[in-house]
Parts: structure tokens; sequence; C-alpha cells
């Protein structure tokens, strides 16, 4: 049995050869540039959904390895390194695999489960761009997943592609007609059971798309039977349901909390109790 292999978490923001300080949010030339922006794409990865039925992973599930960005915040970086290679391998994407093991040792972090990736890259949320991963077989043979980033960063968008690559893994692009996907993964959560949750921001940025289209979509390439759509929240500017909540496991759900009437309090609340009182667990419990 394989242990899942990606966790992608939040890279942080750089100022090497290849990356620019990019917020989470699109600046305005960036806006300017999506009006007719085309997303890149690798001909060589399968535009198919897997053949088998898949699942995709819940982030609390076991890990081979996580992937970091190394950009700037090296001491917050060389934190996550020292700790996270206790327990699994950590794939550095950057642009010079010395110059991170140079400033990884000045931190005092031993350099021993590390793998190095040298690509380019335009920014700091691998959260939002990196792949995801599904298994055929529940947890037996695993696939990769990458849908179109909803920013024009066209280095970040095909960061899936080099880990798959790198990897020797199956990628699987939701990235062109009929099957094409604008996403984001901080807007994604899942339960390891087929449940899987985001704000309305993935249907605003589908227009094209119906609801229906985009659960069948979800299930064909990420075994996703439920998918839960939850009102933006008025003071959040990206949208993504990340920035407030978080399942902690298949029957719990984190939610950030303000004083009564607060601003997005009474949004993030309102979602709360939509989801209580219209689903059920995986395990069918209130």
């Amino acid at each position: 049995m394989k242990k899942l292999l990606i966790l992608v978490l939040l890279s942080l923001l750089s100022r090497g050869l290849y990356a620019q300080d990019l917020p989470k949010h699109m600046t305005d030339a960036e806006k300017e540039i999506y009006k007719n922006y085309v997303p890149p794409f690798s001909g060589t990865d399968d535009l198919n959904p897997p053949v088998s039925p898949v699942r995709t992973m819940a982030e609390w599930e076991e890990f081979q390895a996580i992937m970091i960005t190394w950009t700037s915040y090296q001491q917050i970086l060389a934190q996550m390194v020292d700790f996270a290679q206790d327990e699994c391998q950590v794939i550095i994407v950057c642009s010079d695999s010395n110059s991170v093991k140079t400033q990884l040792t000045g931190y005092g972090v031993p350099l021993v489960n590390l793998r190095f990736i040298i690509a380019p890259f335009n920014s700091v949320w691998s959260r939002d761009y990196g792949p995801w991963s599904i298994y055929t077989n529940q947890v037996d043979s695993l696939r990769l997943v990458d849908w179109i980033y909803n920013r024009p960063r066209p280095l970040d968008d095909v960061i899936p592609g080099i880990i798959a690559n790198y990897l020797n893994l199956p990628l699987h692009q939701m990235t062109q007609a009929p099957n094409n996907l604008t996403a984001t993964g901080g807007n994604f959560m899942c339960d390891g059971n087929g449940t899987a949750f985001s704000s309305k921001l993935i249907l605003n940025e589908n227009p094209g798309k119906t609801e229906a289209e985009i659960d069948t979509m979800m299930k064909k390439y990420m075994g996703i039977k439920r998918y839960v759509f939850m009102d933006e929240l008025p003071y959040d500017g990206i949208h993504h349901i990340d920035m407030h909540m978080k399942l902690l496991d298949e029957e719990t759900i984190m939610v950030g909390q303000y004083p009564t009437g607060i601003s997005d309090g009474p949004a993030i609340e309102a979602n709360l109790q939509y989801v209580l009182n219209n689903y059920l667990t995986c395990y069918g419990m209130c």
C-alpha cells in the first residue's frame, strides 16, 4: 500500500530569480492580463479522468511527503522543514538547492530527508496552485489532479506537471474543454470520503458551466459525490474557505469566530448552520 504522497503546503514569498512579490489576490496589472489570458498546457499529460473510481485524500491522512517552495521567510520555512522531515520526505521547489542547503544548515536544520526540484515559480501560494492527490482502489494507486489556476501566473500553474514528472505519477488535467475547471486549492477541502467543500467562488469563476456540470467533473476526476457550496463572505477578498475554516476529521469542522455581529462572523455562522442543517457526515451523523 502506498502512503499518501503530497500535502501541498503554503509556500512563502520570494525575491529570487524566478519569483515575484505577488499577493494572494490578483494585482491590478494581473486583472488586465487575465482578460485575455491563456493558461499553459502540457500536451504530454492526460486530459482524461481515471478509468476506475477514485478517492480524493483528506489532509489529515498519512502521507509520504510534503512540498514547499523555498522563497523568503526562510526562518519560518526552516522550522517547517525541521519538523516535517522527522515524519516524512520534504520536497523543496527552489531556484538553487545549494543555497537552500546552506541556509538550512545556518538555521541548525539537519539535511536528512529532503529532495530538491529546481523549477521557476511566480508566487507563494503553493496550496492554491499545487496538485491534488487521488487514489484508485481507496489507498492503493496514487495519481495527481491538476486544475487551471485562477491567477494569470503560468509558472505556478505548471508546477503540478513538474511534481508529477519528478515523482513519475499519472497527472489528470482538468484544463481543456469540456473538462476544464478554474479553481484554487485554498477554496477546496475534502473529507476523504467523497464530500468536498468550496465557497461559491468556484461557481462564479466557471460561468460557462452549470453546477451539475462541475459536480460531474469532480466526481469523474476526484471521486467527489457531494460537493457543498457555501456563500462567499462579504469581507473576505479572495473567498477561499481555508481563510476561516478547516476540516479536522470526517465529522469536525473548525471555523473562525468573531465577536457577535462583527465582520464576517454572521456569514460564517450562516454557512455553518447551512451545512449542519442540510448535510450529514459520511457516517450518517449530524
